[in-house]
């Protein structure tokens, strides 16, 4: 949920939710819980190796840690601390579902190990190893989180947002990278003007080069697919106009795509050449 690595001695009092709810839990300052995490990932030097060898266990499998998660969550309210001292942030003391990390479709092992040997030829530690893989695929859960949260969790192209029982509905929304993942750099990876939240069929619409946007972010549709909707009314009901915008529905508050990422995207993913639009009116 939170990247501790935003944070240094002068900043920590401005982390996010949960840090500072933790902090005032255990009676210590926003640093102390900041410097836990750094040990646990093995980004502060003087980090004990068990710590190390906890966040490879837990972080590498997601079932393992839900459960040690609801212990703890469970034990606390034994002893009396309530939700408001000790919020339920990961929404699973009372869901026996597991613990999904967003974004994971988009990367494959083959690709984190790639990577991870490009950047860090050197590397000769297994548990390393394993845990820089298991902080990747963390980096991508907080990836989506951001970009779903960027773009009001509604799907740019269409803007469906659906929301179910006073929650939004679970796995309707995508937020994958522009430029994909393993066409990144690290910062890249991690850049929430990389990212796009679309509708499950308007995301492999745009994976595949049926749909792109432009620096303006205009939408525009392959050709063939165009035509193909307007003639078919099924194919009409996803990528005619209405429900497709004219351009992105972004937040007035977003952070918008980078040209450079829609840049990439239009000459190695797109179908087509970029034309023109008829205006268009919702």
């Amino acid at each position: 949920m939170v990247n501790h690595r935003r944070y240094g001695g002068s900043t920590a009092h401005r982390a996010e939710e949960p840090v500072p709810t933790l902090a005032k839990l255990f009676k210590r300052p926003n640093s102390s819980v900041l410097a836990k995490m750094a040990n646990l990932d093995g980004s502060r030097s003087n980090g004990a190796r068990h710590e190390l060898e906890v966040a490879v266990r837990l972080l590498g499998g997601q079932v393992e840690l839900a459960a040690v998660y609801r212990i703890i969550v469970s034990s606390a309210r034994d002893v009396g601390i309530n939700a408001d001292a000790l919020p339920d942030f990961l929404h699973l003391e009372h869901d026996e579902a597991p613990l999904l990390l967003l974004g994971q479709d988009e990367i494959d092992s083959a690709d984190l190990a790639e990577a991870i040997w490009r950047e860090q030829p050197n590397l000769d530690d297994k548990l390393t190893e394993s845990l820089l893989i298991a902080a990747a695929r963390i980096g991508q859960h907080r990836f989506a989180c951001e970009v779903l949260k960027n773009h009001g969790h509604r799907c740019v192209f269409c803007g469906l947002a659906v929301t179910v029982d006073d929650r939004r509905a679970p796995r309707m929304l995508i937020a994958s990278h522009i430029k994909p993942w393993r066409e990144c750099d690290s910062r890249e990876r991690l850049d929430v003007a990389n990212g796009l939240t679309a509708c499950p069929t308007h995301d492999v619409a745009f994976d595949t080069g049926l749909l792109t946007a432009n620096g303006e972010l205009r939408i525009h549709i392959y050709s063939e697919l165009q035509r193909a909707a307007a003639g078919d009314p099924s194919v009409h009901a996803a990528f005619g106009r209405p429900p497709l915008g004219d351009r992105l529905f972004l937040p007035s508050e977003a952070v918008r795509p980078e040209r450079a990422y829609l840049n990439w995207h239009r000459d190695h993913v797109f179908r087509g050449t970029l034309i023109r639009q008829p205006p268009f009116v919702r």
